[in-house]
Protein backbone atom coordinates (compact mmCIF):
# COMPACT_ATOMS: atom_id res chain seq x y z
CA UNK A 1 0.00 0.00 0.00
CA UNK A 2 1.25 3.78 -0.79
CA UNK A 3 2.02 6.69 1.46
CA UNK A 4 -1.20 8.36 0.00
CA UNK A 5 -3.07 5.35 -0.06
CA UNK A 6 -2.65 4.43 3.51
CA UNK A 7 -2.81 8.29 4.61
CA UNK A 8 -6.56 7.66 2.88
CA UNK A 9 -7.21 4.49 4.93
CA UNK A 10 -5.60 5.55 8.29
CA UNK A 11 -8.20 8.52 7.79
CA UNK A 12 -11.07 6.49 6.64
CA UNK A 13 -10.58 3.89 9.60
CA UNK A 14 -10.29 6.60 12.54
CA UNK A 15 -13.43 8.23 11.01
CA UNK A 16 -15.13 5.00 11.05
CA UNK A 17 -14.24 4.79 14.64
CA UNK A 18 -15.66 7.59 15.72
CA UNK A 19 -18.91 7.17 14.15
CA UNK A 20 -19.05 4.10 15.80
CA UNK A 21 -18.19 5.30 19.27
CA UNK A 22 -20.26 8.79 18.92
CA UNK A 23 -23.00 7.36 17.14
CA UNK A 24 -25.15 9.10 14.34
CA UNK A 25 -27.18 11.75 15.94
CA UNK A 26 -25.60 15.04 16.04
CA UNK A 27 -25.78 19.03 15.10
CA UNK A 28 -26.46 20.54 11.92
CA UNK A 29 -24.54 23.67 10.68
CA UNK A 30 -28.88 24.52 9.60
CA UNK A 31 -30.44 22.92 12.87
CA UNK A 32 -30.73 27.27 13.99
CA UNK A 33 -33.62 27.34 11.93
CA UNK A 34 -35.97 25.02 13.56
CA UNK A 35 -35.72 28.56 16.40
CA UNK A 36 -38.87 30.62 16.19
CA UNK A 37 -37.25 33.72 15.92
CA UNK A 38 -34.55 32.73 13.77
CA UNK A 39 -37.47 31.54 11.50
CA UNK A 40 -38.92 34.78 11.53
CA UNK A 41 -36.04 36.98 11.36
CA UNK A 42 -35.43 34.51 8.06
CA UNK A 43 -38.66 35.59 6.51
CA UNK A 44 -38.50 38.71 7.22
CA UNK A 45 -34.90 38.85 5.74
CA UNK A 46 -36.39 37.83 2.70
CA UNK A 47 -38.52 41.18 2.32
CA UNK A 48 -36.40 43.77 4.25
CA UNK A 49 -32.44 44.69 3.93
CA UNK A 50 -32.52 45.52 7.58
CA UNK A 51 -33.19 42.30 8.76
CA UNK A 52 -31.36 40.79 6.13
CA UNK A 53 -28.51 41.80 7.57
CA UNK A 54 -30.14 40.87 11.21
CA UNK A 55 -30.24 37.24 9.99
CA UNK A 56 -26.83 37.23 8.49
CA UNK A 57 -25.46 38.57 12.20
CA UNK A 58 -27.29 35.94 13.56
CA UNK A 59 -25.86 33.37 11.60
CA UNK A 60 -22.49 34.62 12.07
CA UNK A 61 -23.22 34.13 16.03
CA UNK A 62 -23.75 30.50 15.27
CA UNK A 63 -21.26 29.39 13.09
CA UNK A 64 -18.84 31.33 15.29
CA UNK A 65 -20.22 30.14 18.71
CA UNK A 66 -21.37 26.82 17.45
CA UNK A 67 -21.33 25.08 20.68
CA UNK A 68 -22.29 27.34 22.93
CA UNK A 69 -25.40 29.00 20.47
CA UNK A 70 -27.58 25.15 20.32
CA UNK A 71 -26.73 25.07 24.41
CA UNK A 72 -27.93 28.13 24.85
CA UNK A 73 -30.94 27.62 22.50
CA UNK A 74 -31.58 23.93 23.74
CA UNK A 75 -30.85 22.60 20.11
CA UNK A 76 -30.88 19.16 20.76
CA UNK A 77 -28.39 16.82 18.18
CA UNK A 78 -30.38 14.37 15.57
CA UNK A 79 -30.27 12.05 13.41
CA UNK A 80 -30.57 13.38 9.87
CA UNK A 81 -31.64 10.98 7.16
CA UNK A 82 -29.12 12.66 4.76
CA UNK A 83 -26.62 11.48 7.13
CA UNK A 84 -28.18 7.92 6.92
CA UNK A 85 -28.16 7.73 3.59
CA UNK A 86 -24.60 9.09 2.62
CA UNK A 87 -23.22 6.54 5.45
CA UNK A 88 -24.98 3.86 3.47
CA UNK A 89 -23.60 4.21 0.29
CA UNK A 90 -20.27 5.20 1.85
CA UNK A 91 -19.47 1.95 3.79
CA UNK A 92 -20.89 -0.17 0.44
CA UNK A 93 -17.90 1.33 -1.18
CA UNK A 94 -15.85 0.90 1.79
CA UNK A 95 -16.79 -2.77 1.08
CA UNK A 96 -16.18 -2.95 -2.52
CA UNK A 97 -12.66 -2.10 -1.86
CA UNK A 98 -11.68 -3.78 1.16
CA UNK A 99 -14.26 -6.85 0.65
CA UNK A 100 -14.33 -6.98 4.94
CA UNK A 101 -17.93 -7.44 5.69
CA UNK A 102 -18.48 -5.82 8.69
CA UNK A 103 -18.54 -2.37 6.28
CA UNK A 104 -21.62 -3.91 4.35
CA UNK A 105 -23.50 -4.75 7.74
CA UNK A 106 -22.52 -1.34 8.28
CA UNK A 107 -24.01 0.16 5.19
CA UNK A 108 -26.95 -2.52 5.31
CA UNK A 109 -27.89 -0.96 9.00
CA UNK A 110 -28.24 2.22 7.69
CA UNK A 111 -30.17 0.97 4.67
CA UNK A 112 -32.61 -0.21 7.15
CA UNK A 113 -33.04 2.95 9.26
CA UNK A 114 -33.92 4.38 5.64
CA UNK A 115 -36.17 2.12 5.27
CA UNK A 116 -38.35 2.40 8.30
CA UNK A 117 -37.62 6.11 8.47
CA UNK A 118 -38.97 7.67 5.39
CA UNK A 119 -42.05 10.68 6.07
CA UNK A 120 -45.46 10.33 4.87
CA UNK A 121 -46.38 11.42 0.56
CA UNK A 122 -49.24 10.96 -1.41
CA UNK A 123 -47.48 8.94 -3.47
CA UNK A 124 -43.67 7.00 -3.39
CA UNK A 125 -41.20 7.56 -0.79
CA UNK A 126 -39.34 10.59 0.37
CA UNK A 127 -37.15 11.74 3.32
CA UNK A 128 -36.68 15.14 4.46
CA UNK A 129 -34.67 16.96 7.32
CA UNK A 130 -35.63 16.74 11.13
CA UNK A 131 -35.74 20.43 11.52
CA UNK A 132 -38.40 23.37 10.61
CA UNK A 133 -36.40 25.32 8.27
CA UNK A 134 -37.87 29.15 6.84
CA UNK A 135 -37.29 30.23 3.07
CA UNK A 136 -40.27 31.95 1.08
CA UNK A 137 -42.55 29.52 3.30
CA UNK A 138 -42.00 27.55 6.16
CA UNK A 139 -40.84 24.24 5.55
CA UNK A 140 -41.98 21.96 8.84
CA UNK A 141 -39.61 19.21 9.99
CA UNK A 142 -39.57 15.73 7.71
CA UNK A 143 -41.12 16.79 4.97
CA UNK A 144 -39.72 15.12 2.11
CA UNK A 145 -37.77 17.08 -0.46
CA UNK A 146 -35.47 15.91 -3.99
CA UNK A 147 -32.16 16.66 -2.37
CA UNK A 148 -32.76 13.93 0.78
CA UNK A 149 -34.97 11.65 -1.16
CA UNK A 150 -32.24 11.73 -3.99
CA UNK A 151 -29.59 10.88 -1.44
CA UNK A 152 -31.28 8.02 -0.13
CA UNK A 153 -31.84 6.85 -3.71
CA UNK A 154 -28.31 7.01 -4.45
CA UNK A 155 -27.53 4.43 -1.84
CA UNK A 156 -30.85 2.16 -2.73
CA UNK A 157 -28.73 2.00 -6.40
CA UNK A 158 -26.30 1.25 -5.24
CA UNK A 159 -27.29 -2.13 -3.25
CA UNK A 160 -28.99 -2.58 -6.43
CA UNK A 161 -26.60 -2.29 -8.48
CA UNK A 162 -24.73 -4.69 -6.01
CA UNK A 163 -26.83 -7.46 -5.35
CA UNK A 164 -29.24 -7.40 -8.50
CA UNK A 165 -32.26 -7.57 -6.13
CA UNK A 166 -35.08 -6.09 -7.34
CA UNK A 167 -36.78 -5.43 -3.23
CA UNK A 168 -34.02 -2.30 -4.19
CA UNK A 169 -35.27 -1.77 -7.79
CA UNK A 170 -38.92 -1.17 -6.20
CA UNK A 171 -37.62 1.42 -3.79
CA UNK A 172 -35.81 2.99 -6.42
CA UNK A 173 -39.27 3.47 -8.72
CA UNK A 174 -41.50 4.09 -5.13
CA UNK A 175 -38.72 6.67 -5.29
CA UNK A 176 -39.50 8.72 -8.68
CA UNK A 177 -43.31 8.08 -7.57
CA UNK A 178 -42.59 10.97 -5.22
CA UNK A 179 -39.95 12.95 -7.34
CA UNK A 180 -42.64 13.34 -10.22
CA UNK A 181 -44.91 14.58 -7.73
CA UNK A 182 -42.86 17.59 -6.82
CA UNK A 183 -44.02 21.11 -8.24
CA UNK A 184 -43.04 21.49 -12.20
CA UNK A 185 -42.74 24.87 -13.87
CA UNK A 186 -43.09 23.87 -17.33
CA UNK A 187 -41.01 26.69 -18.91
CA UNK A 188 -41.68 25.12 -22.12
CA UNK A 189 -42.42 22.14 -24.34
CA UNK A 190 -38.48 21.22 -24.09
CA UNK A 191 -38.04 22.54 -20.89
CA UNK A 192 -39.14 22.25 -17.14
CA UNK A 193 -37.39 22.99 -13.76
CA UNK A 194 -38.61 20.45 -10.48
CA UNK A 195 -38.91 22.26 -6.89
CA UNK A 196 -37.25 21.53 -3.66
CA UNK A 197 -39.92 20.76 -1.40
CA UNK A 198 -44.08 19.87 -2.31
CA UNK A 199 -44.45 22.61 -0.78
CA UNK A 200 -43.68 25.79 -2.85
CA UNK A 201 -42.35 26.22 -6.57
CA UNK A 202 -38.53 27.40 -7.01
CA UNK A 203 -35.86 26.77 -9.80
CA UNK A 204 -32.17 25.57 -7.92
CA UNK A 205 -30.07 24.00 -10.18
CA UNK A 206 -28.42 21.27 -8.58
CA UNK A 207 -31.81 20.30 -6.82
CA UNK A 208 -32.93 19.70 -10.40
CA UNK A 209 -30.30 17.99 -11.86
CA UNK A 210 -30.58 15.55 -9.01
CA UNK A 211 -34.06 14.72 -9.65
CA UNK A 212 -33.65 14.66 -13.18
CA UNK A 213 -30.74 12.10 -13.63
CA UNK A 214 -32.36 9.59 -10.74
CA UNK A 215 -35.48 10.04 -12.97
CA UNK A 216 -33.44 9.35 -16.30
CA UNK A 217 -31.20 6.67 -14.73
CA UNK A 218 -34.07 4.29 -13.27
CA UNK A 219 -36.27 5.27 -16.15
CA UNK A 220 -34.14 3.92 -18.33
CA UNK A 221 -33.40 0.54 -16.37
CA UNK A 222 -37.25 -0.03 -16.13
CA UNK A 223 -38.04 0.86 -19.29
CA UNK A 224 -40.32 3.42 -18.38
CA UNK A 225 -39.83 6.89 -21.11
CA UNK A 226 -42.45 9.07 -19.15
CA UNK A 227 -39.80 9.04 -16.15
CA UNK A 228 -36.84 9.70 -18.85
CA UNK A 229 -38.43 12.26 -20.71
CA UNK A 230 -39.26 14.41 -17.67
CA UNK A 231 -35.46 13.98 -16.75
CA UNK A 232 -34.44 15.01 -20.04
CA UNK A 233 -36.53 18.42 -20.25
CA UNK A 234 -35.20 19.35 -16.67
CA UNK A 235 -31.62 18.93 -18.11
CA UNK A 236 -32.17 21.10 -21.00
CA UNK A 237 -33.68 24.07 -18.67
CA UNK A 238 -30.60 23.74 -16.58
CA UNK A 239 -27.58 23.56 -19.52
CA UNK A 240 -30.03 26.21 -21.31
CA UNK A 241 -29.01 28.66 -18.17
CA UNK A 242 -25.57 27.88 -17.83
CA UNK A 243 -23.20 31.23 -17.65
CA UNK A 244 -20.46 31.81 -20.99
CA UNK A 245 -17.66 31.57 -18.08
CA UNK A 246 -19.16 27.53 -17.55
CA UNK A 247 -20.79 28.30 -14.49
CA UNK A 248 -24.59 28.35 -12.91
CA UNK A 249 -25.52 30.24 -10.52
CA UNK A 250 -27.46 28.62 -7.84
CA UNK A 251 -31.01 29.71 -9.08
CA UNK A 252 -32.31 29.64 -12.03
CA UNK A 253 -34.98 31.84 -13.67
CA UNK A 254 -37.52 32.87 -13.06
CA UNK A 255 -36.08 33.02 -9.29
CA UNK A 256 -34.49 36.46 -8.92
CA UNK A 257 -30.42 35.17 -9.94
CA UNK A 258 -28.20 35.57 -6.77
CA UNK A 259 -25.31 35.50 -8.60
CA UNK A 260 -24.09 32.97 -6.63
CA UNK A 261 -21.75 30.44 -7.75
CA UNK A 262 -19.96 28.02 -4.85
CA UNK A 263 -17.62 25.43 -4.63
CA UNK A 264 -19.80 22.25 -3.64
CA UNK A 265 -22.63 23.45 -4.98
CA UNK A 266 -21.12 23.20 -8.39
CA UNK A 267 -19.67 19.96 -7.93
CA UNK A 268 -22.96 18.76 -7.35
CA UNK A 269 -24.14 20.11 -10.62
CA UNK A 270 -21.04 18.32 -12.28
CA UNK A 271 -21.72 15.33 -10.58
CA UNK A 272 -24.99 14.90 -12.07
CA UNK A 273 -23.99 15.86 -15.43
CA UNK A 274 -21.45 13.51 -15.76
CA UNK A 275 -24.08 10.86 -14.78
CA UNK A 276 -26.78 11.79 -17.05
CA UNK A 277 -24.21 12.29 -19.96
CA UNK A 278 -22.82 8.57 -19.42
CA UNK A 279 -26.79 7.40 -19.48
CA UNK A 280 -27.59 9.91 -22.72
CA UNK A 281 -24.49 10.35 -24.51
CA UNK A 282 -25.88 13.95 -25.17
CA UNK A 283 -23.10 16.15 -27.11
CA UNK A 284 -24.48 19.29 -25.74
CA UNK A 285 -24.40 17.82 -21.97
CA UNK A 286 -20.49 17.16 -22.57
CA UNK A 287 -20.16 20.43 -23.56
CA UNK A 288 -21.94 22.32 -20.26
CA UNK A 289 -19.55 19.74 -18.20
CA UNK A 290 -16.64 19.99 -19.71
CA UNK A 291 -17.04 24.02 -19.81
CA UNK A 292 -18.31 23.50 -15.80
CA UNK A 293 -15.27 21.34 -15.38
CA UNK A 294 -12.87 23.62 -16.32
CA UNK A 295 -14.06 26.50 -14.70
CA UNK A 296 -14.45 24.83 -11.36
CA UNK A 297 -10.62 23.58 -11.02
CA UNK A 298 -9.28 26.73 -12.42
CA UNK A 299 -11.16 29.33 -10.03
CA UNK A 300 -11.93 27.04 -6.83
CA UNK A 301 -8.35 26.04 -5.65
CA UNK A 302 -5.82 27.62 -4.02
CA UNK A 303 -2.92 26.01 -5.14
CA UNK A 304 -4.81 23.08 -6.35
CA UNK A 305 -5.09 22.35 -3.31
CA UNK A 306 -7.26 24.16 -0.72
CA UNK A 307 -11.12 24.10 -1.72
CA UNK A 308 -12.27 27.99 -1.88
CA UNK A 309 -15.58 28.37 -0.95
CA UNK A 310 -16.36 31.25 -3.22
CA UNK A 311 -14.38 32.39 -6.69
CA UNK A 312 -13.22 35.47 -4.91
CA UNK A 313 -13.23 34.11 -1.34
CA UNK A 314 -11.12 31.78 -0.14
CA UNK A 315 -12.52 31.33 3.65
CA UNK A 316 -14.59 29.97 4.72
CA UNK A 317 -12.95 26.31 3.65
CA UNK A 318 -15.81 24.55 4.40
CA UNK A 319 -15.41 20.35 5.37
CA UNK A 320 -18.86 20.60 2.71
CA UNK A 321 -16.38 21.92 0.15
CA UNK A 322 -13.49 19.41 1.02
CA UNK A 323 -15.88 16.31 0.71
CA UNK A 324 -17.50 17.57 -2.31
CA UNK A 325 -14.12 18.48 -4.44
CA UNK A 326 -12.84 15.13 -3.46
CA UNK A 327 -15.89 13.05 -4.21
CA UNK A 328 -16.30 14.93 -7.60
CA UNK A 329 -13.05 15.06 -8.94
CA UNK A 330 -12.66 11.35 -8.16
CA UNK A 331 -15.84 10.56 -10.04
CA UNK A 332 -15.09 12.67 -12.80
CA UNK A 333 -11.48 11.39 -13.06
CA UNK A 334 -12.69 8.35 -15.07
CA UNK A 335 -12.86 10.94 -18.34
CA UNK A 336 -10.71 14.46 -16.38
CA UNK A 337 -7.88 12.62 -15.30
CA UNK A 338 -5.74 15.38 -14.19
CA UNK A 339 -8.94 16.12 -11.50
CA UNK A 340 -7.92 12.94 -9.21
CA UNK A 341 -4.45 14.74 -8.35
CA UNK A 342 -6.71 17.49 -6.90
CA UNK A 343 -8.43 15.32 -5.15
CA UNK A 344 -5.95 13.81 -3.76
CA UNK A 345 -4.31 17.32 -2.69
CA UNK A 346 -7.73 18.36 -0.97
CA UNK A 347 -7.84 14.71 0.62
CA UNK A 348 -4.24 14.91 2.13
CA UNK A 349 -4.95 18.62 3.10
CA UNK A 350 -8.19 18.21 4.54
CA UNK A 351 -6.58 14.90 6.79
CA UNK A 352 -3.97 17.29 7.70
CA UNK A 353 -5.75 20.04 8.72
CA UNK A 354 -9.52 19.13 9.37
CA UNK A 355 -9.22 15.88 11.36
CA UNK A 356 -9.04 15.94 14.81
CA UNK A 357 -7.05 13.35 16.83
CA UNK A 358 -10.26 11.08 17.45
CA UNK A 359 -11.41 10.87 14.41
CA UNK A 360 -14.21 13.11 13.35
CA UNK A 361 -13.86 16.07 11.17
CA UNK A 362 -14.04 19.63 11.54
CA UNK A 363 -16.66 22.39 10.37
CA UNK A 364 -13.63 24.48 8.74
CA UNK A 365 -11.60 27.57 9.09
CA UNK A 366 -14.06 30.30 8.95
CA UNK A 367 -13.57 34.42 9.19
CA UNK A 368 -16.66 35.80 10.92
CA UNK A 369 -17.16 39.31 11.54
CA UNK A 370 -16.92 39.23 14.83
CA UNK A 371 -13.22 38.17 14.31
CA UNK A 372 -10.12 39.58 12.40
CA UNK A 373 -8.73 36.75 11.25
CA UNK A 374 -9.55 33.25 10.63
CA UNK A 375 -10.12 30.58 12.92
CA UNK A 376 -10.87 26.89 13.18
CA UNK A 377 -14.56 26.09 14.07
CA UNK A 378 -14.23 22.34 15.45
CA UNK A 379 -17.63 21.36 15.87
CA UNK A 380 -18.23 18.15 14.35
CA UNK A 381 -21.85 18.40 12.28
CA UNK A 382 -22.54 14.94 11.41
CA UNK A 383 -24.22 15.60 7.78
CA UNK A 384 -21.81 18.43 6.76
CA UNK A 385 -19.12 17.12 7.81
CA UNK A 386 -18.81 13.49 8.87
CA UNK A 387 -21.20 11.73 6.10
CA UNK A 388 -19.95 13.86 3.38
CA UNK A 389 -16.23 13.29 4.17
CA UNK A 390 -16.62 9.22 4.83
CA UNK A 391 -18.46 9.09 1.36
CA UNK A 392 -16.06 11.54 -0.27
CA UNK A 393 -12.60 9.51 1.07
CA UNK A 394 -13.80 6.04 0.50
CA UNK A 395 -14.97 7.03 -2.98
CA UNK A 396 -11.45 8.14 -3.25
CA UNK A 397 -10.24 5.07 -2.05
CA UNK A 398 -12.25 3.00 -4.13
CA UNK A 399 -10.92 4.58 -7.16
CA UNK A 400 -7.62 4.43 -5.37
CA UNK A 401 -8.24 0.24 -5.80
CA UNK A 402 -9.36 -0.08 -8.42
CA UNK A 403 -6.76 2.13 -10.20
CA UNK A 404 -9.02 4.18 -12.66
Amino acid sequence: MNLDKKKFFTSINELDQWIEKNGWVGYDPYDIKEINFVKKIIKLGNKNYIMGIMREIIFELFYTFPNISRKLFNIKPTINAKAMALFAKGYLDLYLSTKEKKYLDKSDFFLKWLEKNNSQVEAGIGWGYPFDWQTKVLIPKFTPNGIVTTAAGDAFWGWYQFTNDQKYLEICKDICEFLVTLPIDNISNKQICFSYTPLSRNHVHNLNLFVAEYLIKIGNEIKKKEWVELGIKAVNYTILNQYANGSFDYNGPSDKLRNFCDNYHTGFVLRMLYSIWKITDRKDVYISLKKCYYHYINIFFEDNTIPKLLPDRKYRIDIHSCAESINCLSELSEIFPEGKKIAKNVGLWTIQNLQDKSGYFYYGFLKSRFTKKPFLSKIAYIRWGQAWMLKALTKFYLLKERKI
